[in-house]
């Protein structure tokens, strides 16, 4: 099962709308199941250097199916995934990237969200991944 343009056009129109909410400027990038850019949108004012870290969010979370903010735990010195942000060149492991799953719980895909603090992000690609359930 993969994402589809369709769903990917409905997870940003759900993150943006969090994003208004919470009063940021995002940059949100909706990945398939393969890590394969679908769909992205850049608010109008969003720090053009989140543009890439949103992408990668998006892929760390598909590569590794689960929450940027996880694996971030997980690699700090001493941990179990330590340095694990040097491999698939590059990745982004604090939060903001988060698996989307479809109605039965198969991951189909991954939301990445950069452009304010990370609680924010998480929050807006929570959102996001939330928006196909």
């Amino acid at each position: 099962m993969n994402i589809v343009l369709e769903q990917a056009e409905e997870i940003i129109k759900v993150a943006k709308a969090k994003s208004t909410e919470l009063n940021t400027k995002m940059n949100i990038a909706v990945v398939d199941a393969g890590a394969n850019l679908v769909a992205f949108a850049r608010m109008d004012g969003a720090w053009l250097g989140s543009l890439d870290i949103s992408i990668k969010k998006a892929k760390t979370a598909r590569f590794f199916d689960m929450n940027t903010g996880v694996i971030g735990e997980l690699s700090q010195p001493g941990g179990s995934l330590f340095n694990i942000e040097h491999s698939n060149n590059g990745l982004i492991t604090f939060p903001g990237g988060v698996p989307i799953k479809d109605s039965e719980g198969t991951i189909i895909g991954a939301i990445g969200v950069s452009g304010s603090s990370v609680e924010n992000d998480h929050a807006v690609a929570e959102a996001g991944a939330s928006a196909i359930l």
